[in-house]
């Protein structure tokens, strides 16, 4: 008797524990948490995701100046990951007309890497 209940504790807190943590290096491995689409069909569009790894985006596309000749879209958006450091990096963009315009947050741990803004500037 001692050892089924012994075995059911056992049982019950391994179901209890957290899933695992994924890091940017388990992205093929990562499952999809949430997802949002929604596209009206006239240019304007938003969408939003979420992975078990820490990956997220939000985005949103706004068609402005509609039937003029400088009609463009404005995009607007945030994403977020995991970097092999163990960082959580933050960028906030806008892009229009003139151009992408990304501000960059990190975690505890330092300063965003040169190679992480010469990727994200272009």
């Amino acid at each position: 008797m001692k050892v089924i209940v012994a075995l059911c504790l056992l049982v019950s807190a391994a179901l209890a524990a957290p899933p695992p943590v994924y890091r940017a290096t388990d992205s093929q491995n990562a499952d999809i948490l949430r997802f949002e689409n929604d596209n009206d069909g006239t240019g304007s569009y938003k969408y939003a995701y979420e992975q078990t790894d820490g990956t997220k985006q939000e985005q949103q596309g706004e068609l402005v100046n509609v039937g003029l000749e400088n009609e463009h879209l404005v995009v607007k958006g945030r994403f977020t990951f995991i970097g092999d450091d163990g960082i959580t990096y933050v960028v906030t963009y806008i892009a229009d007309e003139n151009g992408y315009q990304p501000e960059i947050e990190q975690g505890p741990g330092g300063a965003v890497p040169d190679a992480v803004v010469a990727s994200l500037l272009g």
